[in-house]
This record gives C-alpha cells, structure tokens and sequence, in this order.
C-alpha cells in the first residue's frame, strides 16, 4: 500500500501533493514516527507539529528550504533528518530540539552552522556530507556528546584543533575533501575507531600506531608515497594495506619518480620544426 501511495503521489502536483499529505496525517502514529520522504514537499507540513510526542521525523529528498517556528513544539524529537533538500542555512527552530541525538543535514546547500546549534548537548551522530562547507564549523567542537561525524565531499582544507575536545568521537568521515595533509588534530585523539581520510590531496602519512583505540583508517585515492603506520590488529584501506607490503620510503620515493617519468614518456612528442631546403 505504501508504495502504491509513493506512486500516486509522483503524478500528483506539488500544490495538490501538499494538501493529501496533510489529509493523510490525521492521528499521532503509533510508532511515534513520520516519514515523508521523497514526497516533493516544498513546505512543511505543520499539522505534524501537534504530535508533540513524536520521536522520528524523516523529511529527506524533498525541496525544503525552510521550517515554521511550530517545529518547536517537537520537544521529544530524536531523529531528524533534513538530508536532500535545498536548506542553505539551518533553520534556527533545529537548535531548540534539545533531545535530537541524530541529525542529518546531507546533501543540502550548507556554507556554515548557526552557533545555536551547540544547544544540541544530546546530539551523537552530525551527517553534514555533500554541503558547501570550506572550514569546519566551530560550533561542532563543542557537541560534547558527539560520537559520529559524517562532513565528507565539502571543501575541507584542515581541520580546527578544537575538535581534540570531542572526547566521545569515535567515527570521522573526511572523505571527498580537499585535505594536502592528515590532519594534526587527529593525532591528538586516542580515542578514535575509524578514520577515513580517503580521496583527498594528502601526500604523507604521519605514523597511527600511537592511537591506542584505532581499528580502521581509510586512505585510498590519495597521492600518498607512504601508507599510515598503526598497531597491530588495526585495519588499513588503501595502497601498500595488507594486500601488499608497503615500501620503505625511499624505496616509495623512487616509485613515485619513476611513476612521473613513466607519464611523461607518454607525452607525445612534439613535431620537429621543418627546415628550409639546403641551396
């Protein structure tokens, strides 16, 4: 029956789509849960807000840019997500969901964060991938219950050396950015699992092994001419993993060097200027 409504919908206009969503939502679910995904609103539907006890809410994949005030009144809301919509600011009413542990805001038109969104004390997972963002905001440094952050395929340069706080973080997905060096700040974290630095500019690994807690670390796709050192049991993904040995680093060196000549011999030669005939 769902998906026989999805399709429905699909052929419904936007304006009319709007009022049968609505209709549909008459009486709080009993699971406590909303999802009106990939329904092409582009506005919210606020009659969801008098189900004050609601805990899930999945507005994903639709063409939201904004959210009305009433969103407030979802003070037992847990997991929201905003992925794949049009929002390039997050609306100020987020910040007031003190209970959200999950929130995702994936594939939007973000250039920052507001710094309300530090009242989120309770927030344990922040997927911020596919945004517009160059720095990392601030403001996620002080998400002191944050165990998971998702902040792949941005423009990422660095990383602020505040993050070294997040003493929960467990999880950072980096991949996508555009990263020249492993970022410092990781180094001062111990109590990382996973680190995924993969598909970024990064051309020297400092060594891992001190990071007591890793378990996996993702480099592949960068221009690197050694791979990360870490304990023993400690997983690696990319070139010279356990697959293949790695290279000592000047053994790595002459690999890299005579990579370039080997592409450079590839280049076609230019042709020789003519001559004039000889009289």
């Amino acid at each position: 029956m769902g998906n026989a409504i999805r399709a429905l919908v699909a052929f419904i206009p936007a304006d009319h789509c709007q009022k049968y969503v609505v209709g549909e939502l008459q009486e709080m679910p009993l699971d406590r849960m909303v999802d009106l995904s990939g329904r092409q609103l582009r506005r919210f539907p606020v009659h969801v807000c008098t189900f004050t006890e609601l805990v899930k809410l999945y507005l994903s994949d639709n063409h939201l840019n904004s959210l009305p005030p009433e969103l407030g009144q979802l003070q037992n809301l847990q997991i929201l997500a905003l992925d794949f919509n049009d929002f390039q600011a997050l609306p100020q009413v987020v910040c007031t969901l003190k209970q959200l542990c999950i929130l995702y805001l994936g594939n939007n038109k973000l250039c920052d964060l507001p710094k309300e969104l530090r009242l989120l004390q309770n927030l344990r997972t922040l997927w911020i991938e596919a945004n517009c963002l160059t720095r990392l905001p601030d403001v996620v440094c002080e998400l002191s219950l944050l165990k998971t952050l998702h902040a792949g395929s941005n423009a990422l340069r660095l990383l602020p050396g505040q993050l070294q706080h997040l003493r929960e973080l467990r999880t950072i997905w980096l991949s996508g950015n555009l990263l020249s060096d492993f970022p410092r700040v990781l180094l001062h974290m111990p109590f990382l699992e996973v680190i995924d630095v993969d598909q970024n500019n990064i051309r020297y690994f400092p060594s891992l092994a001190h990071l007591s807690s890793l378990k996996l670390v993702i480099y592949d796709h960068n221009p690197c001419r050694n791979a990360p050192k870490v304990a023993k049991g400690v997983h690696r993904v990319g070139r010279w993993a356990e697959e293949t040995p790695e290279p000592d680093p000047r053994k790595a060196r002459r690999y890299a060097l005579a990579r370039e000549e080997s592409q450079e011999s590839q280049t076609p030669a230019l042709p020789l200027p003519l001559l004039p005939p000889s009289s």
